[in-house]
């Protein structure tokens, strides 16, 4: 069964729409934020991986660079950056997003052409 994630967001400030994000495990991070820093930052990320977005909630997220980081958090180190973001971010939790999903696309269909070639002409 695929666990559930939770998002945790930092926005260096409050006029910026940019947003540097992170997904968590909602139950080790509640832990981990409330003073239990005996979890492992491995089981409180979901992946030691940071996104960007400067479009807001509503962006794509991509991956920031090392200028990014830099002049923000003043550190390229990703473990330096992530604790900063799970320090000062904001966790909203997301509907829908899970880890380690395996699901087929179901409109993906037979692999058979239904608008009159199939699969032997063009």
């Amino acid at each position: 069964m695929p666990k559930s994630l939770t998002k945790v967001v930092y926005k260096p400030d409050t006029q910026s729409t940019d947003e540097f994000i992170t997904f968590v495990n909602p139950a080790e991070y509640k832990k981990w934020k409330a003073g239990d820093r005996t979890i492992p930052l491995a089981e409180v990320v979901d992946a030691f991986k940071i996104f960007y977005s400067n479009q807001g909630a509503q962006g794509i997220l991509g991956a920031p660079s090392k200028q990014q980081l830099d002049t923000i958090f003043g550190t390229t180190k990703d473990v330096d950056v992530l604790m900063h973001i799970l320090e000062k971010g904001k966790d909203q939790a997301g509907n829908g997003i899970t880890s380690g999903t395996t699901t087929m696309n179901a409109a993906r269909g037979s692999l058979m052409d239904n608008k009159g070639k199939g699969m032997s002409g063009i």
